[in-house]
């Protein structure tokens, strides 16, 4: 097999890989919804955000997207603001 197929499709897969991350957290977040009877964001959401925003941004880099890189990039940023903000607030309860 080509090198060049087979690195294609390693990217293919990976890119793949990692929308499916980002699309689950939209499913999490529904069923958390649904079973509490109110919209709620649980801490996997920002987990699976992070962990397919990573994935993508991997992804991008590889194809060479400054489009893409941008976008996922900068939401980093706010997933990894809401993890720590969730952290810090668990923290300020737990010594409360």
């Amino acid at each position: 097999m080509d090198g060049n197929m087979t690195t294609s499709n390693l990217w293919l897969g990976i890119g793949l890989l990692g929308q499916m991350l980002f699309s689950a957290r939209f499913m999490i977040q529904w069923i958390a919804s649904e079973r509490q009877g109110r919209s709620v964001v649980p801490l996997a959401f920002w987990w699976l955000s992070l962990a397919g925003g990573v994935t993508l941004l991997c992804y991008a880099l590889a194809r060479r997207d400054p489009v893409f890189v941008i976008g996922q990039a900068s939401g980093l940023v706010v997933y990894l603001r809401n993890l720590r903000l969730i952290r810090a607030e668990t923290v300020a309860k737990a010594a409360a």
